[in-house]
């Protein structure tokens, strides 16, 4: 059986193009800077156990659809946390907190933001103190409380935690690392996407400075699908098509762009990808989002267990990959835009093209990974 032949799971939801798109450099890089991009590449790749995460080929796929290249940056081999938001939450830590031990740091998170932040804080032998929704699993809160966390779950969802997480902190003067911002909170978020935009650094020069002509990148708040642009807009000289993939359920960016402008969304039903169930764009991500996102669509989560067993069975790639369910979105997608043949004409997807996808987290949650895995095996 081929992948396209499953067409039941290979689909989007939602598609729409930015009308406004006019990409801008100069004014990406004044939202996140070149002096900060520097710093946090600086300061991360210094930190213990720093490597690059790998940069696989899904050169099965590719093959199969008939495109050049298929990239897939695995940020399962990221230090201990197992994802890309590592880079981000710790770095931010170390440079609002400026060596004061006596600082109580405080996030609200659906499971990885918040381990990047305990993580960040034990290695600083600071207090930390990460608020959680009801629908953030017991394991991910484990994983935090194994970083020293002081987890508080709070009844409702993401957006809830975050509101309960802000009072708290005004209340008792923590120090607030998040990774959304709002009106008079945007530069710990602008530090946190700086530490993020090492990937592009990492990936530019494992592919020697080259070009891809399309990027997949997931979108909850958006902070990783901005801090990507003004990556790309640091470290490449060409500028590919960006898509950005959200869940059907949660897609504050897919609105904004819609209404040009920051749009909320109610969550009436939590997705499968929890790590990007949010309802609010981030003020400094739409900043970029706005003007430099080619497209926008959305996923339900029907391919994501077929698509966790796919990788993890090497049906994709020569080597088997251990993705979570928030690392496969840009998988489902691509797929799903080879259903409806005029999607490919205006995208210009062809055998010319050179994709970049981020699997932007492994085995993350061990209990959710196994469900997933033993769901999708039973499909393929």
């Amino acid at each position: 059986m081929t992948i396209l032949s499953n067409g039941h799971q290979w689909k989007y939801s939602e598609f729409i193009d930015n009308k406004n798109y006019s990409f801008d450099k100069d004014k990406i890089l004044k939202s996140i800077s070149k002096d900060d991009i520097d710093d946090a590449y600086n300061t991360i790749s210094k930190w213990e156990g720093y490597s690059p995460t790998p940069l696989l080929s899904l050169n099965k796929l590719s093959k199969e659809l008939n495109l050049k290249n298929i990239f897939y940056k695995d940020e399962n081999k990221r230090f201990d946390l197992k994802s890309f938001k590592a880079l981000g939450g710790a770095y931010a830590v170390e440079k609002v907190t400026k060596g004061n031990k006596d600082i109580v740091v405080a996030t609200a998170t659906a499971g990885n933001h918040g381990r990047s932040v305990a993580w960040g804080a034990r290695r600083l032998g600071l207090k930390c103190k990460i608020f959680i929704s009801e629908f953030v699993s017991e394991s991910r809160a484990n994983a935090m409380r194994e970083l020293n966390a002081d987890v508080i779950r709070v009844k409702g969802n993401y957006d809830s935690s975050l509101k309960e997480c802000i009072k708290q902190s005004e209340k008792n003067n923590w120090e607030i690392v998040q990774d959304v911002s709002w009106e008079g909170y945007k530069e710990v978020p602008k530090l946190i996407m700086a530490g993020y935009t090492i990937m592009i650094k990492e990936i530019m020069d494992q592919i020697n400075n080259n070009s891809f002509t399309h990027v997949f990148l997931q979108a909850g708040v958006g902070g990783m699908a901005a801090a990507m642009i003004a990556g790309f807009s640091k470290f490449s000289k060409d500028i590919p098509k960006f898509i950005i993939v959200e869940p059907t359920n949660a897609n504050c960016v897919f609105k904004s762009i819609e209404k040009n402008k920051p749009t909320s969304v109610n969550i009436s039903k939590e997705t499968i990808m929890g790590g990007m169930s949010c309802g609010d764009v981030s003020t400094v991500a739409w900043e970029i989002l706005k003007k430099s996102t080619n497209y926008s669509l959305t996923i339900d989560d029907d391919a994501i267990s077929t698509t966790v067993a796919l990788l993890a069975k090497a049906r994709l790639s020569e080597k088997k990959i251990i993705a979570g369910e928030c690392a496969v979105p840009g998988v489902i997608a691509l797929i799903g835009l080879f259903k409806k043949k005029e999607y490919l004409s205006k995208l210009k997807l062809n055998s010319d093209s050179k994709i970049l996808l981020f699997g932007c987290e492994g085995l993350t949650d061990k209990a959710m990974y196994e469900k997933l895995l033993d769901d999708g095996l039973k499909k393929i």
